[in-house]
């Protein structure tokens, strides 16, 4: 039985720019082996399956790296929400929910001076440990005075757990060489395996903040546009009053340094409870096939 699928660049302005998704539809009778196998051909950060119809109003998917599923990501959830739009949902909706493992996620589409972009609201961020900074600048391969010592070290998940890690310059940020054994170490006891390293020194001027996602864990060295990790980041900015107060309304570059420029829009409000979280981009269309 042959499957269409779709490839979508996501957070991005242009075609081959942004962060490649590949969505598969029509995938409820394909099983977790093969889901898997269809990911790690694709070889994308990740790949979706549409595995029905909507259930109570939620589009049921599932999400793959090229080494495992994981319960929830950023760019796979706005690229199969645009997908469904187009291809699947009656009238172009302007709000598409997928239910993933993490639970229900909406995506509204918003049209803007400069175009249609979507966004997701995250689940309520957790903030967990926090960890030396000395021990993330062995992971980056920095020293420690690279990092932003003012500013904490700490694990925030929307869904998917990140070590969110302050740099103090894009000097920092560029010069990061990824130290495999300290990853191991840092990550290996702990539910967050990516790491987000981010500065307030970002290359256009229009923007607030520059930053790179790592996730050896999942056989995705670095990742050009992460929409969970990014959501992550948000939580912190707004927990610890990063631009001055419990808001945050930002852009942030990513993918630069893989030549995939990369353009995420967050917002996040800690003066209740729970804190909200929601990052927005662009979706492009790239590419149709069919698995055979």
């Amino acid at each position: 039985m042959s499957r269409p699928f779709h490839l979508v660049d996501v957070f991005a302005r242009e075609r081959y720019a942004g962060n490649q998704l590949a969505v598969v539809r029509d995938a409820g009778s394909l099983g977790t082996a093969e889901m898997q196998a269809i990911a790690a051909e694709m070889g994308f950060s990740e790949t979706t399956f549409v595995t029905g119809p909507p259930a109570d109003g939620a589009w049921p998917v599932r999400i793959f790296t090229p080494a495992e599923e994981v319960p929830f990501a950023g760019h796979p959830t706005l690229g199969t929400a645009q997908v469904i739009r187009d291809h699947l949902a009656d009238g172009r909706p302007e709000t598409v929910v997928l239910d993933l493992q993490v639970g229900e996620v909406p995506v509204e589409a918003v049209e803007r001076d400069d175009g249609e972009s979507l966004w997701m609201t995250q689940q309520p961020p957790d903030f967990g440990d926090r960890l030396a900074h000395e021990d993330l600048a062995a992971v980056l391969g920095l020293p420690t005075e690279a990092l932003a010592t003012d500013w904490p070290v700490q694990i925030v998940s929307t869904g998917l757990p990140t070590v969110v890690v302050p740099l103090a310059d894009r000097e920092a940020l560029t010069s990061i060489d990824i130290d495999r054994t300290a990853y191991d170490r840092v990550t290996g006891a702990r539910d967050a395996k990516n790491v987000l390293a981010f500065c307030a020194d970002p290359r256009d001027d229009a923007n607030d903040l520059a930053d790179r996602v790592f996730a050896p864990f999942y056989d995705v060295p670095e990742d050009p546009a992460t929409g969970s990790s990014n959501g992550c980041l948000a939580a912190y900015l707004a927990r610890h009053e990063f631009f001055g107060d419990d808001t945050v309304d930002a852009r942030v570059e990513q993918g630069y340094e893989m030549g995939r420029p990369s353009l995420l829009e967050l917002s996040a409000d800690a003066g209740g409870d729970p804190v909200t979280v929601e990052v927005g981009g662009s979706v492009v269309p790239v590419a149709s096939g069919e698995l055979v």
